[in-house]
């Protein structure tokens, strides 16, 4: 018994120089566009326009006005991201983004107390 453990550890030292690991070599092609198309899917989320996700209006028309909704909004609540957005010709204040209308709707009733026409809206994805 002890004799055979003896010539299995000479041979494994004899013949561990000649025993190499597999190498292997990856050739990886990809289109051209695809960093050009990850920097504009980067761009629209994060505009928001890939959002299948519910907004609150708390204001549409001009920019002064909409400026002072938005100054408004900030004295008020801390909780939401609110931001300004342009359609033409009118400016339009945007709050928060709801994963689900459930979401949507407990924040409406609590911005409904300081911006009675507030409702909620689904971004149109162009």
């Amino acid at each position: 018994m002890m004799r055979n453990t003896l010539i299995a550890s000479i041979l494994a030292l004899l013949l561990s120089p000649f025993c190499q690991a597999q190498q292997e070599s990856s050739d990886i092609r990809q289109d051209e566009k695809i960093p050009e198309l990850l920097e504009l899917k980067k761009t629209l989320e994060k505009e928001n326009k890939l959002s299948n996700e519910f907004t609150v209006q708390l204001f549409y028309g001009d920019l002064k006005s909409a400026e002072e909704v938005m100054d408004d909004y900030k004295k008020f609540y801390t909780t939401w991201p609110a931001s300004l957005e342009y359609e033409t010709p009118n400016y339009k204040v945007w709050v928060g983004s709801f994963g689900n209308r459930l979401d949507a709707d407990r924040a409406l009733l609590k911005l409904k107390e300081k911006f009675p026409s507030a409702f909620i809206l689904r971004p149109n994805i162009q």
